[in-house]
């Protein structure tokens, strides 16, 4: 067995196709290693730039909608009148909605603690490091957990009259067990689509499907003494 060893010199800008041991990169070249499909963008500037082109749009928009429509504001206080109901802004109408059903300490601060912290804390969970879908791995472990997490949630709900919320978690729960039947091979791209999402998409979904009800149902459904009302009948 010989000891020599030969050391052939090339010029490429691709690491990965002429793996040489000694590569001299002209100006003309570049000695990045070049990838077919890329799973992260730069933070600079890709992703700045994104951001800032997205808040530029949303200043315009925003400032064409004070152009156009008049912000419907109600006349001067009256310490001595007070309006029936009393109703918080609207981005504050789904915790006031779900007052009319839990105690303060439960509706105002320990259920939007929770959901905030699962939020912030599931996407770190060995399910979803590689942001695979809920049901890809252990499907009938994760199936059965899922279960009875959601007939649990549903019946506490139904407990407190909750009906408001229970409707969109029924949604929810339907297209969850969708994605569950699904896989990421299915000829649906519906639900190929379904069964690629990870828990906290999921979590995510729910939340925000709360908050437009909530939101929706204090706005326009909610009379004198927190009643609820038609909104073509008031």
């Amino acid at each position: 067995m010989s000891d020599s060893k030969d050391f052939v010199t090339g010029v490429s800008s691709n690491a990965k196709k002429e793996p040489r041991r000694v590569v001299f990169v002209t100006r003309r070249t570049s000695p990045q290693v070049r990838v077919a499909d890329d799973e992260v963008v730069q933070t600079f500037p890709e992703a700045l730039f994104r951001i800032a082109v997205a808040i530029e749009v949303l200043a315009i928009l925003l400032v064409g909608i004070a152009l156009l429509f008049n912000a419907p504001l109600e006349g001067i206080a009256d310490p001595s009148h007070t309006p029936n109901p009393a109703k918080a802004p609207w981005y504050f109408l789904g915790l006031q909605e779900m007052l009319h059903y839990f105690p303060p300490v439960v509706a105002g601060v320990l259920v939007p603690t929770l959901v905030v912290l699962a939020l912030i804390v599931i996407p770190y969970f060995n399910i979803n490091i590689e942001a695979e879908g809920l049901f890809t791995k252990n499907r009938a472990q994760r199936f059965l957990l899922f279960c009875a997490i959601a007939a649990a949630l549903s019946i506490f709900l139904i407990i407190f009259d909750v009906y408001v919320a229970l409707v969109p978690t029924l949604i929810v729960i339907a297209f969850m067990l969708l994605a569950a039947r699904s896989s990421t091979n299915s000829k649906s791209a519906f639900q190929r689509y379904l069964a690629a999402r990870p828990l906290s998409f999921w979590i995510m979904s729910w939340f925000l499907f709360e908050l437009i009800v909530l939101t929706t149902v204090g706005t326009f459904f909610r009379g004198p003494g927190w009643s609820w009302v038609w909104p073509w009948r008031t």
